[in-house]
């Protein structure tokens, strides 16, 4: 499966948003993939993603990508 550059800014914050961390692009990546199959699995089944990298070093990126003036 992938995901879309839109699905994976969309998996950043919401990751930043729910855990605190800032990810780097490659795991928002996979977060939104993740999110996108957990719909298919019970509320009792538990789903490992590997969340590796540094965000701050993407943070320039995805504000651009965002509108976002740092």
């Amino acid at each position: 499966m992938s995901a879309t550059d839109i699905e994976a800014l969309e998996a950043f914050q919401y990751c930043c948003k729910l855990e605190g961390i800032i990810p780097a692009l490659e795991p928002s990546h996979a977060l939104a993939v993740l999110k996108k199959i957990s719909k298919n699995y019970s509320k009792d089944k538990i789903i490992v993603m590997n969340m590796c990298g540094r965000g701050d070093k993407d943070i320039f990126t995805v504000a651009k990508e965002l509108k976002i003036k740092l």
